[in-house]
């Protein structure tokens, strides 16, 4: 056994978070893109079978009051909140990453152009984000009147003016696992009067969030990733409690409505974060993602923060000691305050590279144009999965 075997199989003995693999179901691959779609944890079959067979196929109609689909919403939202640092009530989940990434922006704008003065008139965006946040924020600046002004994240707080109404930010860069700093990057945009929105998709259920203790303004994430919540599980949506009743959704719907079965003709929002709600909630994913949820009992972030740096470091060492000189170059930063919970590797011929690890049942993904991507879900990634994953890389760019 290699040295570096013999140091993943003491750490895989010490590791807090081990008994939480055997809650997923798994096969013998090294499975690193929970970063795009989580593992399948293992009481989310039985859950939804009860759902379908019980809830849906007996009970019919009956299961929104009996089964408590009406309150999903708010109720699965606060299981999140304290993985994402927040207090209960504030996080109501539906819809997709972009359409809540669409009403925080919005409200946000509305928010800033209704009390802070007139003249806020720019929305600044990640330059960097993910290309959907980037559309939406486009569509959501003609839709209010505003200039757009795309940003590196570094560059944000010397553009921020008494005429920037909105600021939309990725947590996490989900090319190279970037992590920005939350914490000051809020605190620029608040120093202006202006409205923090964040996009958590890379972050939630990998490391620390603390929006409560940040003071962010309005925050959206997904929830297939790092939660595991399964195949286009519903995303959710974020509203700090002293903002929640000048939140003017952009999305009003029945589902959001203060007496959603008075069916008025007038629309009167709902108390709290639940006018984030649209329409009829998504039971089955909904509760999929409720089942999935369950495997965070007992788990602490932090300690899931411990493990994940620990695991970037150890495949990075295993990446420099296997792979041959010159064949990747990591695109991760080395400092853990700058690191989310991946590591990009860019690499000639990338597609094909990634294709034959698969081949060899180590499960990444691949981001044109060369870039090689690694995630690493502390919850069921273990330190023997790292060294194996670096060892089938090194083999598979042998000469």
């Amino acid at each position: 056994m290699s040295e570096l075997a013999s140091k993943a199989t003491k750490s895989d003995a010490d590791d807090q978070l081990a008994s939480k693999r055997s809650q997923f179901l798994l096969d013998g691959d090294v499975y690193l893109d929970g970063n795009s779609l989580g593992a399948l944890p293992a009481s989310v079959p039985g859950r939804l079978e009860d759902v379908v067979r019980r809830e849906w196929g007996e009970l019919r109609i009956r299961s929104w009051e009996e089964s408590g689909w009406w309150t999903a919403p708010e109720r699965i939202g606060d299981r999140i909140a304290p993985l994402v640092g927040a207090a209960a009530g504030q996080i109501v989940v539906g819809d997709s990453t972009s359409v809540n990434v669409f009403k925080a922006l919005v409200g946000a704008v509305r928010i800033a152009t209704a009390e802070r003065g007139a003249g806020r008139d720019e929305i600044l965006v990640d330059a960097t984000t993910f290309p959907t946040d980037g559309y939406i924020a486009e569509s959501a600046a003609r839709m209010t009147g505003c200039r757009l002004r795309p940003l590196a994240p570094a560059d944000v707080p010397a553009a921020l003016s008494h005429r920037t109404a909105a600021v939309l930010l990725n947590h996490v860069d989900y090319r190279t696992g970037r992590l920005h700093d939350l914490p000051s990057l809020t605190a620029a945009v608040h120093a202006v009067g202006a409205i923090a929105v964040w996009d958590l998709c890379h972050s939630a259920g990998a490391l620390p969030v603390g929006l409560d203790e940040h003071g962010v303004d309005l925050a959206v994430g997904c929830t297939y990733k790092y939660l595991n919540g399964g195949p286009g599980s519903p995303a959710y949506l974020y509203v700090r409690r002293d903002l929640q009743d000048r939140f003017d959704s952009p999305l009003p719907g029945w589902n959001s409505h203060a007496e959603p079965f008075g069916m008025r003709p007038a629309y009167e929002p709902a108390p709290g974060a639940l006018r984030g709600r649209v329409g009829t909630p998504d039971i089955l994913s909904m509760l999929a993602l409720e089942a999935a949820l369950e495997v965070w009992e007992g788990v602490s972030i932090d300690t899931v923060r411990t493990k994940s740096l620990a695991l970037t470091d150890f495949f990075l060492e295993c990446v420099t000691e296997y792979v041959p000189e010159g064949r990747v170059e990591s695109l991760t930063p080395v400092r853990h305050e700058e690191r989310g919970s991946q590591v990009a590797l860019r690499c000639e011929d990338a597609a094909t590279v990634m294709k034959h690890l698969i081949a060899r049942g180590v499960v990444g993904d691949f981001r044109a144009p060369d870039i090689l991507r690694f995630g690493f879900t502390p919850l069921y990634v273990t330190y023997s999965d790292v060294e194996r994953a670096a060892r089938a890389l090194a083999e598979t760019l042998a000469p």
